[in-house]
């Protein structure tokens, strides 16, 4: 026999009792710091996003580009000749490819939730981008008879250097360097107006570049979206390179 149930027990609805606007904001709470927090890891170990000031490495970047930057290199993959990256400033080489700071509110507050993903350019005053050219150990010379840069003796073809009218030089500077241990030589693909290793030599690292102020290598143009474009090591120029004697 069904017996029914006492007149004083609760009526099951099959819904669940609402839990309230406390619950609602400790989940918000919940989501938030989880998303802070994984945005800091991805800011701290993979992905950051930089500000292009200058004219430095024209054609491949224009003023006003931003590019995200590959933090896992070099500390987990080893950096390349041809690699594009972002360095801080050794000491001495920045004097004024600075990145103005948000003119409005709006623009300050953009910038602020950017960087919580990695995506703000806030910190871009210090730092600079060029192209690894020398790694350590690697003799580096320029120009041969038909304007070349040489590495280890063999001439490069360097078809993203912007060269000065009427000129086949890549640089209007001549050089012969061994880069040091734990160091790089790195140039700006606009080679006569780039402030680059060739114009450091009086600074405390000689204008090499070391290894531990390389924040990662650029791999991608990600604004403005008519820019959008992967970042060549241009591979067909450096594959024959020797590795460096001694």
């Amino acid at each position: 026999m069904v017996q029914s149930p006492p007149r004083d027990a609760p009526e099951r609805s099959g819904r669940r009792p609402g839990r309230g606007a406390a619950g609602f904001l400790r989940d918000l709470v919940v989501i938030v710091v989880v998303a802070v927090l994984a945005s800091f890891l991805i800011k701290t170990f993979l992905i950051r996003s930089f500000f292009i000031p200058s004219e430095s490495m024209q054609d491949t970047l224009q003023v006003g580009d931003r590019i995200l930057v590959n933090e896992l290199v070099p500390g987990l993959i080893p950096l390349q000749r041809g690699d594009v990256v972002v360095f801080t400033d050794p000491g001495g080489w920045l004097e004024g490819d600075q990145v103005a700071p948000p003119s409005n509110p709006v623009s300050a507050a953009g910038e602020w939730i950017a960087s919580l993903v990695g995506l703000s350019t806030q910190d871009a005053n210090d730092h600079l981008v060029k192209r690894v050219i020398g790694l350590p150990g690697d003799h580096v010379v320029c120009c041969n008879a038909l304007g070349q840069m040489s590495v280890n003796g063999t001439p490069l073809d360097e078809p993203y250097v912007v060269l000065q009218p009427g000129s086949r030089a890549v640089s209007g500077q001549t050089f012969d360097v061994v880069v040091p241990k734990d160091r790089l030589w790195v140039m700006g693909d606009n080679r006569y107006n780039s402030a680059d290793s060739r114009f450091h030599p009086d600074t405390a690292t000689k204008g090499f570049v070391p290894m531990s102020d390389v924040v990662g290598r650029a791999f991608v143009i990600s604004w403005p979206l008519s820019h959008w474009s992967w970042l060549s090591d241009y591979p067909e120029t450096f594959d024959g390179v020797r590795a460096p004697s001694g």
